[in-house]
């Protein structure tokens, strides 16, 4: 018998290596833009009944991870490097509740078992494998604080964790005290969410061989954990290390920092979905709203104390518990320079689907529409998602400007100027009515008469005396983006040639994830190479 443990060791340490080789660490995803999908709501398989989805009734579509993967170029065309799937684990499947069916994907049953409603173990791989051969993430949505049920008493035969000892006993949620927001049940008695106990070590073990076993099995590059702050934060480091990739954590808030920046750190999860900075860009930027720029800059400065890492956060304008950003401002210039700061400034920017469309839906239910009634269209947002995301990833992959801690340079009742790297964004809140009399006047580090250009409209500007550039906005409220004319040789933007090391629509990233696979292939054939010989020596 010991003739054959340190060969299996050995064995084993190289399997460990093959695990290894997809899983996307924080620094990793820094660089990354993502495009958030409900799977059941994305795209519809062809010959399917495009005016059947009214999301009002709450039920299912018809979206599946096969008919995500026809329509990747859709996202990749507009430069987003990740993708995040609503969860792909069993979810309810008894009679229609109070709240509709389960078609959004977070009423957990069963997480051994995948959801056949959206596809097969081989979709789901499918689906994997083509993001990875575009050079994109996959990030999964998964739900680890409860299961669902129709009654206050469930059936816990139905689920994963079948001993009632393993949850907490039933307890309305008190959303001022930690603790119980910890201990007792999310939803309501109509629909209401069984607790896990989630310091019982069987709870902790069983989980972690579960998000070990589905991160390999599906090669997933990260995380988005639903309701993190309903489990206690010690949960989270042990957990994700089992997973072995990018967690990020969903703790929904407003704009008090303090609450959610503790839930980044080595004592939890390596990211958060940035609410504070979501709840200023509201305030600062909706039309009608209270334009509150100061809010903006107030977050901005507090956010650099006490996050751990504001490079890896999580920016966004929408989600699938929000109402649309359309539905909270009239004026389609609001949207662009509030997405403008959350591509340019520090942080991971994320997109709901849907958001390029103009979607207007409010809260749960009517944010989930679906997107094929759109046809897809490239509307003016898509645009300039795709330029933003084609700037960034430019940037992101010829130089360190991630990494570069973004700053505000002024603010005005009108808007910030913001510098990140070598880039100065202006943007304002003005609104889409040209405005003569306003300006917002920026002082860079340049010296006087620099070229720049406005990488939105490529027109040509210069530094005026002490390095200050003068937005005017004859022309309406519009974003500014400025970078020295320089500089963007092999960006592929305003004239200058697409370098082979630059990114578009992925182009770049796809290098980075094909450096991956190479190293997959490598520690695979190493492995397999390695346990021919281990055996012949055994035997």
């Amino acid at each position: 018998m010991s003739t054959f443990v340190r060969p299996l060791s050995l064995a084993l340490l190289f399997l460990f290596a093959v695990q290894s080789a997809y899983a996307a660490t924080a620094d990793e995803w820094r660089g990354r833009s993502v495009y958030q999908i409900i799977t059941d709501r994305f795209a519809l398989k062809d010959g399917a009944d495009l005016n059947a989805c009214n999301p009002a009734q709450q039920t299912w579509c018809g979206g599946t991870w096969q008919t995500i993967q026809n329509n990747l170029d859709y996202i990749q065309n507009a430069g987003f490097t990740a993708v995040w799937i609503s969860p792909v684990n069993q979810n309810y499947e008894g009679p229609r509740s109070a709240y509709g069916d389960a078609y959004h994907g977070y009423w957990i049953a069963d997480i051994s078992q995948l959801n056949n409603r959206f596809g097969t173990s081989d979709d789901l791989k499918a689906l994997s494998a083509e993001l990875h051969r575009r050079g994109m993430y996959l990030m999964v949505d998964v739900v680890v604080n409860n299961v669902m049920s129709t009654s206050l008493k469930p059936d816990y035969s139905t689920y994963y964790f079948k001993d009632q000892s393993l949850y907490h006993p039933y307890c309305p949620v008190d959303y001022s005290n930690t603790t119980s927001e910890e201990l007792c049940w999310l939803g309501d008695t109509k629909v209401p969410l069984p607790d896990l106990n989630t310091t019982h070590p069987t709870v902790i073990s069983q989980y972690g061989e579960w998000i070990a076993n589905l991160v390999q099995e599906y090669s997933i590059d990260g995380l988005r954990i639903d309701a993190a702050k309903h489990v206690n934060i010690d949960f989270w480091p042990q957990f994700c290390a089992k997973a072995g990739v990018f967690c990020i954590g969903e703790v929904f808030g407003g704009s008090d920092i303090e609450p959610i920046a503790m839930y980044q750190g080595s004592q939890a999860l390596d990211s958060v979905l940035n609410f504070p900075l979501y709840s200023a860009l509201v305030d600062a930027f909706t039309i009608p709203g209270p334009q509150n720029i100061s809010a903006l800059v107030d977050v901005f400065a507090q956010s650099k104390t006490l996050f751990k890492d504001t490079g890896v956060l999580g920016n966004f304008l929408e989600n699938q518990d929000l109402p649309r950003w359309h539905n909270l401002s009239v004026d389609p210039q609001s949207m662009y320079n509030a997405m403008t700061f959350t591509f340019m400034s520090d942080g991971i920017p994320i997109v709901y689907y849907g958001q390029e469309q103009y979607f207007s839906g409010n809260a749960d239910p009517m944010n989930r529409e679906p997107l094929w009634p759109s046809e897809y269209a490239q509307t003016d947002a898509y645009k300039l998602m795709t330029t933003l995301n084609k700037f960034r990833n430019f940037l992101v992959n010829t130089t360190d400007w991630v990494k570069q801690e973004a700053q505000i340079l002024t603010s005005s009742p009108y808007g910030v100027g913001l510098m990140k790297g070598p880039v100065v964004s202006i943007v304002t809140n003005i609104g889409s009515p040209p405005q003569n009399g306003t300006h917002i006047a920026v002082k860079t580090p340049y010296q006087a008469s620099t070229p720049l250009t406005n990488i939105l409209t490529c027109q040509q500007w210069a530094t005026g005396a002490g390095g200050t550039v003068d937005t005017q906005y004859t022309a309406g409220g519009v974003p500014t983006i400025l970078i020295p004319s320089s500089m963007l040789s092999g960006s592929g933007l305003c004239g200058s040639q697409l370098a082979t090391t630059a990114a578009n629509g992925g182009r770049a990233a796809a290098l980075n994830s094909g450096a991956r696979v190479a190293t997959l292939s490598t520690t695979v054939t190493l492995f397999f190479g390695i346990g021919v010989l281990i055996f012949a020596c055994a035997g």
